[in-house]
């Protein structure tokens, strides 16, 4: 059994690994050579700079404001999004009046609720971002109409006004992504065994005592998972999308909601600067290595198994 297991092992590792190589590692490689570089993007012309391009970085106004925005939306929006998936999970689950014949079940209707809830997941995040951003249209939008039907007339530029934007457009970030975290840990909460919480409310446990002791400790694996790719995303596409098409410039007003995988777009592509954008990059690439890695040494806890 042991002959050639390690020649067998080999032969399936190296073609994926080979690949990781080819399409991860060397762009990272690339982009970190190339921030060192005067590079525009489009002429095969450059020069090396050295730290010149590190040097603005750190004296940009704009850099600190993305990077102020962006650890923002790292830090909250896994925090409200992964806290009402826990909420509504255990809400369907567990949640439920006691029935005749189940001491633990979940409210009437949650398989409804649960395909309700992950509706936002089949749709495309350009989609919710278009669509939410005719809803808040401070002239025609649905959500300014209905303030107005209801007798608010001064109603808010949603996305125009710098002190609201961010939090609109993270609003839309939690609506589209808690869906898919109901489920997800619906389905963890499911392979708890009930007895768990049959005995707890039998010793007089009360649903608070019961989450936060035999639910979250059950689920802390998944939840220390969900975390950090919350985070990922709010650091990386999902971030630049939503960003990209709901806001005013894209990224106003006032650079107000302006995100670094987005100035690194701009970096580049508006304004032909490709090497300072890749120094941005190596920045975004440094700041969600170091949240990832926050977020796994503060979360680590002893593993529970049943």
């Amino acid at each position: 059994m042991q002959h050639g297991k390690y020649r067998f092992i080999v032969g399936f590792l190296v073609v994926p690994m080979a690949l990781y190589v080819i399409f991860v590692i060397w762009p990272f490689i690339q982009s970190i050579y190339y921030s060192f570089t005067d590079w525009t993007g489009l002429s095969p012309d450059f020069k090396m700079v050295g730290f010149d391009n590190y040097t603005k970085m750190l004296d940009d106004d704009i850099f600190w404001k993305s990077l102020q925005h962006s650890v923002l939306l790292a830090v909250l929006l896994p925090l409200v999004t992964l806290g009402l998936a826990l909420f509504f999970a255990f809400m369907l689950n567990v949640g439920g009046r006691r029935r005749k014949g189940a001491a633990v079940t979940g409210v009437r209707g949650s398989g409804f609720y649960k395909i309700a809830y992950f509706f936002p997941q089949v749709l495309s995040i350009a989609i919710v971002a278009i669509l939410f951003q005719f809803a808040f249209d401070p002239a025609q939008g649905m959500i300014n109409g209905t303030l107005k039907a209801v007798g608010f007339n001064d109603v808010p530029d949603w996305l125009g006004d710098p002190q609201l934007a961010l939090w609109v457009i993270m609003a839309v970030l939690v609506w589209g992504t808690t869906g898919f975290f109901v489920v997800l840990f619906s389905a963890g909460m499911a392979s708890i065994p009930k007895d768990f919480y049959e005995a707890a409310l039998l010793d007089g446990a009360s649903r608070f005592t019961t989450f936060f002791r035999i639910t979250l400790p059950l689920l802390w694996d998944t939840v220390q998972s969900g975390w950090v790719y919350m985070g990922i995303l709010a650091l990386g596409a999902e971030g630049f999308a939503i960003v990209h098409i709901m806001s005013v410039g894209p990224g106003g007003p006032d650079y107000s909601t302006t995100v670094l995988p987005l100035y690194v777009y701009q970096s580049a592509f508006r304004d032909g600067q490709a090497g300072y954008a890749t120094t941005i990059g190596v920045a975004l690439l440094i700041v969600t290595l170091a949240f990832a890695a926050i977020v796994m040494r503060l979360g680590r806890r002893e593993r529970l198994e049943y």
